[in-house]
């Protein structure tokens, strides 16, 4: 979780430095300690109260800072920067489903090394694919708002961000509803069968 969480905003912080912004390198948010990114509310006590209940689990980490104005392209950059979070997950996700298969191929005298190294694997796929679904929902502040944002009409837009601060909010009525895994569930599925497909493992884990 710490592993994809990092990633998940260096690649933010790298993307918006290729196109301009400098801004989370410039105070170290580049850096794949997770200590540098974790938020004490999202990243430990939110998680952990959700386990605790038995409930849906999600949290986050301290944003990586992006100065808009400094992208080259700031609408078109927006979006770029926004998606780099995303495209990491699927990254990692495809790397833990590498090792899932090499887990399935190991002989049975490897089994106690290949029990774990399943286990791992199929977690990795799992989480980086509900941070990947879950970032792309096109709720303000989570990525897809901000491509959303980026294809509307600029007044449209501005009226659009003003949902932020009701985001969290949003959020937690769609969890406690149940309606936010009704939502995510289907995108879920098809983003692990597409991981799952790439690694040659088509029937999953």
């Amino acid at each position: 979780m710490l592993f994809a969480i990092t990633l998940h905003e260096v690649a933010h912080g790298w993307a918006a430095s290729r196109l301009g912004d400098n801004t989370a390198k410039r105070l170290g948010r580049l850096s794949l300690n997770p200590l540098r990114h974790i938020d004490p509310v999202g990243t430990l006590l939110v998680p952990g109260l959700l386990l605790a209940f038995g409930g849906f689990i999600f949290g986050w980490a301290k944003p990586v800072p992006v100065d808009w104005g400094r992208l080259r392209r700031p609408r078109r950059d927006m979006a770029l920067v926004a998606v780099a979070g995303p495209g990491a997950n699927l990254v990692m996700g495809l790397g833990w489903a590498i090792l899932l298969r090499l887990a399935t191929e190991l002989p049975e005298s490897l089994g106690y090394v290949a029990l774990p190294l399943g286990l791992m694997g199929k977690a990795g796929v799992t989480i980086n694919s509900v941070l990947m679904v879950l970032n792309l929902l096109p709720i303000p502040p989570l990525d897809g708002s901000r491509v959303v944002s980026t294809l509307l009409p600029l007044r449209a837009a501005i009226q659009y961000g003003r949902l932020e601060p009701y985001g969290f909010w949003i959020l937690l009525i769609l969890i406690y509803t149940d309606m936010l895994g009704r939502i995510m569930v289907g995108p879920l599925l098809l983003v692990q069968h597409l991981i799952y497909t790439v690694v040659g493992l088509a029937g999953g884990a």
